[in-house]
Parts: C-alpha cells; sequence; structure tokens
C-alpha cells in the first residue's frame, strides 16, 4: 500500500506539460480501464452469489429467527433476478478502489506533490468511514430495525408472512450503502474547513441545526422506525463533532503558522 501511495504522489514529477489532445487520449484510456475492471468485477461476484445470500439473510439470524423460514420467491426467476442485482452491486463496490485508482493517475499529474498527497489522505478516509458505516449497519441497524419493524406487526397482532427474496435483499443493500454513504457527509465538511470554506465557529453555531439535519437524513435513508433513525442519527451527530475539532486543529496549526512567520 505505501509503494502504491508513493508512486501516486510521485507519478507526476517527472511529466511535462503535453498538448490537449495527449490528455484527451489519456482520459479515454481511463474510461476504458474503469469499463473493463467494472466488468470484470461484476463477473467475479457472479460465483461467490451463495455466500452473498448466506450474508444478507445473517442478520435475520441475530433477530432469533430462521432466516429459510422467513425468506421465500414468489417466481420461477426470482433466483436469476438476484443473481444479476448482487453482481451489480457487488461489481461496482469492489470495483470502486480500482476506479479511484485509474482516476487519480489521470488527475494527479496536474496537482503538486503536497495536493497529491492530501488528496490520497482523503480518499483513504473516505473509505475507512465508507467501511465504518456499512459495518455499524450491518452489524446493528439491520437486525435492530428488522426486530422493531417484526415488533410493530406482533404489537398489532398482524401475522408477518415470508419475505420476498429480492424484496428482502433491495432493503439490506440499499440500508448499508446509504448508511456508507452517509458517513461520507462528515469527511465533506472536514475538507471544506480545511479549504476554508466553513469555520469551526460557524459549525458550533449551525449545532442545532446540523442534528436536525442530520436525524432528517437518518429518518429518509433508514426504514420506518424509531430505532434505526438514533443509529443512524447519533453517529452522525458525533462525527459532526469531531469534524469541528479537525477543523479547529487545523485553524490551530494556520495561526501557528502564520505568527511563526511573522516574526
Amino acid at each position: 500500500m505505501k509503494d502504491v501511495v508513493r508512486s501516486l504522489v510521485d507519478r507526476a514529477d517527472t511529466d511535462q506539460p503535453r498538448p490537449l489532445l495527449e490528455h484527451l487520449e489519456d482520459l479515454r484510456k481511463c474510461v476504458w480501464r474503469g469499463l473493463l475492471v467494472w466488468m470484470l468485477c461484476v463477473l467475479a461476484v457472479g460465483p461467490f452469489c451463495p455466500q452473498v445470500l448466506a450474508w444478507l439473510q445473517a442478520p435475520l439470524a441475530l433477530t432469533g429467527r430462521d432466516p429459510r423460514q422467513l425468506i421465500t420467491v414468489l417466481s420461477v426467476d426470482a433466483g436469476i433476478t438476484f443473481v444479476f442485482q448482487t453482481m451489480l452491486w457487488g461489481g461496482t463496490i469492489l470495483s470502486l478502489p480500482l476506479l479511484l485508482f485509474f482516476l487519480s493517475r489521470f488527475v494527479f499529474p496536474g496537482l503538486r506533490p503536497a495536493e497529491r498527497r492530501w488528496v490520497v489522505g482523503v480518499l483513504l478516509t473516505a473509505g475507512a468511514f465508507f467501511v465504518a458505516g456499512v459495518a455499524t449497519c450491518y452489524r446493528y441497524v439491520v437486525p435492530l430495525g428488522l426486530e422493531a419493524l417484526l415488533a410493530v406487526n406482533r404489537w398489532l397482532g398482524v401475522q408477518v408472512g415470508p419475505l420476498r427474496l429480492d424484496d428482502y435483499a433491495t432493503i439490506v443493500f440499499q440500508m448499508v450503502l446509504a448508511f456508507g454513504l452517509a458517513f461520507e457527509l462528515p469527511l465533506l465538511l472536514v475538507i471544506l474547513g480545511w479549504l476554508g470554506v466553513v469555520s469551526a465557529h460557524f459549525l458550533r453555531a449551525k449545532r442545532r441545526h446540523a442534528i436536525v439535519i442530520n436525524f432528517v437524513i437518518a429518518m429518509l435513508l433508514t426504514p420506518p422506525d424509531a430505532v434505526s433513525m438514533l443509529l443512524m442519527g447519533v453517529p452522525l451527530c458525533l462525527i459532526y463533532e469531531l469534524c469541528i475539532l479537525l477543523i479547529r486543529a487545523r485553524e490551530l496549526m494556520r495561526t501557528q503558522r502564520a505568527v511563526a512567520q511573522a516574526r
């Protein structure tokens, strides 16, 4: 990993200004490589569809129920629909790091070494936040959300029938990806803060608005129950506070650097 990062950061040091047509040719190669990698990743996910199905069923098992009794198919083509659905979702996620790598190799020659290191750090941090959001959703939100929904049905005295495989897979895929993307929002704040667009004082002054926005996002991206909304909203609020601390630390570093230069 260190060698890859170093190659990305140092690659543009030997690059010379080139004509526009050469840049367009590089862009064409970048796009074709991205499409090829995406197609290969989509095909690579296909043989692992049974394992993906077991992975999707695990949250149901955490609720104390047998997934084989709660998940069913209503048509003969449900299995192939699930396979294509899994290949598209899984291939896109699997190819994303390589797509970002190709994009970085195209963009980095136009950046300074310090800017390249900063971009690499942002990409790695974004990946870590995405994984944290997906893991949090899969381990805690999906089981608790399903249990809350089933509990409401029990309270109403409604018998829950078998869940359709395609509907259940869509719900789980959308939830885990929504959590992963939602955990990217605080990183955007840090980037804006480090660029000087927003300040720590501004974010503290807008804390109440941010809390409302975080819970509105949680309400829109999670199932319609309070448990799921809290499990997304509370971490987002905590990460918002962490963003304020990081931006404030950056501001203090800038102030100290300006004072040192003035001396």
